[in-house]
């Protein structure tokens, strides 16, 4: 069983910066597909950035250029920073992983960004 545990959320102003980090456990890491999805109220959930056990990365579109999945497998977690932020950047960003077993949920970070 994978366990997911995300941290670094919290209150940033408009226009700043964060990373946030997820922690995974349970398993083979480094063999793990990992992204990060966002939900906010009202809204579906969303693709956020993805990045594969090579290290491909991809991102939404409209967030290209601010946001930047990265992973460290001796560490065996998943890290999303993310620039430029604005209001409508605030979510609950979750962690998902993926491996041959199936996939796994984290129970998400909140980010909030104040106008």
């Amino acid at each position: 069983q994978v366990q997911l545990v995300e941290s670094g959320g919290g209150l940033v102003q408009s226009g700043g910066s964060l990373s946030i980090s997820c922690a995974a456990s349970g398993g083979m890491f480094r063999t793990y597909y990992m992204a990060w999805y966002r939900q906010a109220p009202g809204k579906q959930r969303e693709l956020v950035a993805a990045i594969t056990a090579s290290g491909t990365t991809n991102y939404q579109d409209a967030l290209k250029g601010r946001f930047s999945i990265s992973r460290d497998n001796a560490k065996n977690t998943v890290y999303l920073q993310m620039n430029s932020l604005k209001p409508e950047d605030s979510a609950v960003y979750c962690c998902y992983a993926e491996n041959d077993r199936g996939h796994y949920w984290g129970q998400g970070t909140q980010v909030t960004v104040s106008s």
